[in-house]
C-alpha cells in the first residue's frame, strides 16, 4: 500500500511558516527553505526524506531558473542601453496629454511584454509618467496605479519569470503561454485606463519635488526609437515563428522550433549591435545577470516549499474539499494561482509555487495544460502587491509615495488583476477546456 510520505497539514504548516518568516523580514530563499523543513518534518518525513524531496523540488525548477538567467542578457542591454526609457518616452509623447493615462498604462505595458521586470518597468516609466500628469493635473495615485496596471498586463504576456515558470511547469512553449494571455491583458488594459481615470482627480496630488530634474533624466545617452525595438522585434519575430507556422499549418515554419533561453539573448545582442553599443556588451549583461539573479534564486527557494507540498496529500484534500462543496474544479486553477501569489507577495514566486503544489491536481480535473496555465498565471497578478512583497515597497518609492497612501491603491489594483484572471477562467475555464 502507497504510503503519503507528507500529511497536509504539515504542507501548510511549512508554507505558514515561511509566510510568517517573509512578514518578519527574513530573507525569502531562507525563509522558503526553512519553511520547507519544518513542514516536511512536522509531517512525517524524515530528515533524509526531507532533503530528498526539497532537492526534487529545487530540480524541477531549474529550466525555469536557466531561461530566467539567459533572459537577463536581453533584460540588461534594453535597461542600461537606454533603450526602454526611449520607447516610454516615444509612447506617452506620441499620446500626449489628452491621453496621459493611456499613454503611462500602454508604455508599461510594452516594456514588462519586452521582458523587463514589472518594478524595474515601473522605475523607468515613473519620471516621465509624473512630468506629463502633472502637466496634466492628474493625481500621482492615478499615475501609480496606472503603471500597476499596466505592468501587470504587460506580465502575463511576456517573457519574464513568471511566464517562463509557469510554461515549464505545464510543459508548454514559452510562447504559447504569451499569446494565450493576450485576450486577458488587453481586458486589464481597458480596466486599467477605466479606474485610472475615476482616481485621475483623487488621492495624491504630484508636487514639484517629485519630479526628477531635467539634469537627472538626461545623463544617459538614449537609442533613438527605432534602434531601441531592434531587440523586441527580434524576439517577437523569433518567438513567433512556431506558433505561426502551427496556426497557418505552414510546415516550415512549424519545424523551427528554437528555445527561449536561445532566443532573449540573441535578440539582446542583436539589439545592442543595432543600438552600435557592442563595447558595453560585458557591462550590459553583467547588469543584466545582476537583476536576474535574485528571482532566480527566490526560485529555487519556491522550488523547495512546492517540492515538499506536492510529496503530501494537500491538493487531493482541495480537491475533495472542492468536490463536496459543488464548486466547480476549474476554479482550482485562478484561486491557486491568487493564494500563492498572495502569501508570498510575489508573482514569480507564487506561480511557481501554484504550479509545483496543484499542477496535477489541475490537470486531473480534465482542464488542458494551457488553459491551466492561463488561469494560474492571471490568478498569480490579483493580490500579488500586498505589503510583504518587494513590488510594494518598490512601486511607492518610484513615485514618492508613503506606506499609507500607498496601502490605499491595493483595492483598485485587486480590480485590474481580478478582471484579467475573471476573464481568463471564462475563457479558459469554461468557453475553452
Amino acid at each position: 500500500m502507497t504510503q503519503i510520505p507528507i500529511y497536509w497539514w504539515g504542507a501548510v504548516l511549512g508554507l505558514i511558516i515561511a509566510i510568517v518568516l517573509i512578514l518578519k523580514k527574513v530573507n525569502p530563499v531562507y525563509s522558503l527553505f526553512g519553511g520547507s523543513i519544518i513542514g516536511a518534518v512536522i509531517g512525517g518525513a524524515s530528515l533524509n526524506q526531507t532533503v530528498t524531496f526539497i532537492i526534487e523540488g529545487t530540480n524541477s525548477v531549474m529550466p525555469a531558473v536557466v531561461r530566467v538567467l539567459t533572459a537577463g542578457i536581453l533584460a540588461g542591454v534594453l535597461i542600461e542601453s537606454g533603450a526602454a526609457e526611449k520607447i516610454a518616452e516615444t509612447i506617452v509623447d506620441k499620446l500626449g496629454e489628452k491621453k496621459a493615462l493611456m499613454a503611462i498604462a500602454l508604455a508599461t505595458l510594452i516594456i514588462t511584454a519586452v521582458g523587463v521586470f514589472v518594478t524595474v518597468a515601473i522605475i523607468i516609466v515613473a519620471p516621465i509618467a509624473l512630468s506629463v500628469a502633472k502637466r496634466a493635473g492628474i493625481s500621482k495615485t492615478a499615475v501609480l496605479l496606472t503603471m500597476v496596471g499596466g505592468g501587470k498586463a504587460g506580465n502575463i504576456i511576456s517573457p519574464n519569470p513568471n511566464t517562463i515558470a509557469i510554461a515549464k511547469g505545464f510543459n508548454l512553449e514559452l510562447t504559447q503561454v504569451m499569446i494565450a494571455g493576450f485576450i486577458p491583458a488587453l481586458v486589464g488594459l481597458i480596466v486599467t485606463c477605466i479606474v485610472g481615470k475615476l482616481l485621475s482627480k483623487k488621492g495624491v496630488e504630484i508636487k514639484d519635488s517629485d519630479l526628477m530634474s531635467k539634469s537627472e533624466s538626461d545623463v544617459k545617452e538614449k537609442p533613438t526609437f527605432l534602434k531601441a525595438m531592434v531587440a523586441p522585434i527580434v524576439a517577437i519575430v523569433l518567438l513567433g515563428i512556431n506558433p505561426v507556422g502551427n496556426i497557418l499549418n505552414i510546415e516550415f515554419l512549424k519545424k523551427i522550433s528554437i528555445d527561449s533561453m536561445i532566443i532573449l539573448p540573441l535578440a539582446g545582442l542583436i539589439g545592442l549591435l543595432a543600438m552600435g553599443k557592442a563595447k558595453h556588451v560585458i557591462k550590459y549583461t553583467t547588469s543584466g545577470l545582476n537583476r536576474m539573479s535574485g528571482t532566480a534564486i527566490l526560485l529555487i527557494g519556491a522550488g523547495s516549499i512546492a517540492g515538499v507540498i506536492s510529496k503530501s496529500d494537500l491538493s487531493l484534500v482541495i480537491v475533495n474539499i472542492i468536490k463536496l462543496s459543488g464548486v466547480s474544479g476549474t476554479l482550482l486553477a485562478p484561486i491557486s494561482g491568487i493564494l500563492m501569489a498572495a502569501a508570498t507577495g510575489s508573482t514569480s514566486t507564487g506561480a511557481i509555487l501554484a504550479t509545483g503544489s496543484f499542477g496535477k491536481a489541475i490537470l486531473a480535473m480534465g482542464i488542458a495544460p494551457i488553459s491551466a496555465a492561463v488561469m494560474v498565471h492571471t490568478g498569480s497578478v490579483v493580490i500579488d502587491h500586498l505589503p510583504h512583497g518587494n513590488f510594494f515597497l518598490v512601486s511607492a518609492q518610484s513615485v514618492k509615495m508613503n506606506i499609507s497612501d500607498r496601502m490605499k491603491l491595493i483595492p483598485y489594483e485587486s480590480i485590474v488583476g481580478g478582471s484579467m484572471c475573471i476573464a481568463a477562467t471564462i475563457i479558459y475555464g469554461f468557453l475553452i477546456k
